[in-house]
């Protein structure tokens, strides 16, 4: 028999094929569920922070479990875990997927089967293929479903080292990165399946990287890339502090793309949904900006243990001072993707400045 929490969603209209075999917690808010949301048989939703928009779908291949996870107007679980979640218009997560805090996947951003994500952030239309682990990344680039940036089944970004007292994680990579990717007018990225990446590492719009590979130096844009590795034989007590430098540049870079984003959508993405008066999707982009904090602070945490072990002191991370938004909003009623698409090119490039401006106010050098 249906639980009184099931009856509340059901009285207001949500779709289940059989209430019989859905869970609703206590301190999930009936209100902050779509009436034309579909929760499938084997459903189980969790959280006060927990939202499902218009069309969105839970467990369509299989059971699903939500904590204070959102899902923007048609997004979806096929199956699987995700706790403080959030999905934009028309991502979808694969069945047997295992998504956890600081996950963002904006419009359409996809994952196949048994896909492990954290700390994880996927710009428009990047898709994940099957079998991969991928977290403390941030990926960019494509213009379309059609033409987007993609990870091959198999594929592990690697974002832990052992050196240290007990290891590390300040270990964030950039596949492509906001500045640009943002924009949503670069060339898309692809890294090829049954491989790693050893974080933190970057890689440009453009490149490829072969399947069946570990990658463990940065990638240029516009490459075909497949690396070798090198023979290490040494006493593991040799010092590792060498790359240093390189380690706190890249986490350096990858927080200020992380204000870089979070400026975007506090200005662009919010202003215009307030103006539009489109309640649901203030409520989606405020939950983004609240995953987008939790991965700031991650970040600096992480750094900043990895320099408190080695002696060295946090270098300045901001937030960064926010210049005037340089483009006029419009009334928001066209979907972001679009609005975004059809910027001219003038306009486009004084909001990548804008974006570029940020992202560097972080970048100072170490004490």
């Amino acid at each position: 028999m249906p639980t009184p929490q099931v009856n509340a969603l059901l009285e207001r209209g949500v779709k289940m094929p059989d209430p019989g075999q859905v869970f609703v917690d206590r301190d999930v808010d009936p209100a902050r569920v779509h009436p034309s949301a579909v929760l499938h048989p084997g459903t189980r939703l969790h959280g006060r922070r927990t939202w499902l928009g218009a069309g969105s779908q839970v467990g369509t291949e299989g059971p699903a479990t939500l904590v204070d996870s959102v899902f923007g107007e048609g997004a979806s679980i096929a199956g699987g875990y995700a706790k403080g979640v959030v999905l934009l218009r028309g991502a979808s997560l694969g069945f047997a997927g295992h998504a956890r805090e600081g996950t963002l996947l904006e419009e359409e951003a996809s994952t196949a089967h048994a896909v492990g994500l954290k700390q994880t952030i996927l710009l428009s239309f990047v898709t994940l293929g099957s079998l991969i682990n991928f977290c403390d990344v941030l990926m960019a680039g494509g213009t379309s479903r059609k033409d987007h940036s993609e990870v091959g089944s198999g594929f592990i970004h690697f974002n832990f080292t052992p050196w240290g007292k007990s290891g590390d994680k300040a270990t964030p990579s950039l596949i492509g990165d906001v500045v640009d990717g943002a924009l949503l007018r670069q060339k898309r990225i692809f890294l090829g399946g049954s491989s790693g990446l050893v974080g933190p590492r970057a890689v440009g719009y453009g490149s490829i990287t072969g399947a069946g590979q570990v990658v463990r130096r940065d990638v240029a844009p516009g490459r075909l890339v497949v690396q070798t590795g090198t023979p290490v034989d040494e006493a593991m007590d040799a010092a590792r502090d060498e790359r240093l430098d390189k380690v706190v540049a890249k986490n350096v870079a990858y927080i200020g793309n992380l204000h870089a984003l979070r400026a975007w959508y506090q200005e662009a993405r919010l202003g215009r949904a307030r103006r539009a008066n489109a309640r649901d999707l203030v409520v989606v982009y405020e939950e983004a900006l609240r995953n987008l904090d939790v991965c700031l602070a991650e970040r600096v945490a992480r750094l900043e243990s990895y320099l408190g072990e080695r002696g060295r002191p946090l270098p300045e991370l901001g937030p960064p001072v926010i210049p005037p938004f340089p483009l006029a909003l419009d009334d928001g009623r066209t979907e972001h993707v679009n609005w975004v698409q059809a910027l001219s090119t003038a306009d486009a490039e004084r909001a990548r400045a804008w974006l570029a401006a940020i992202a560097g106010h972080v970048r100072r050098p170490l004490n």
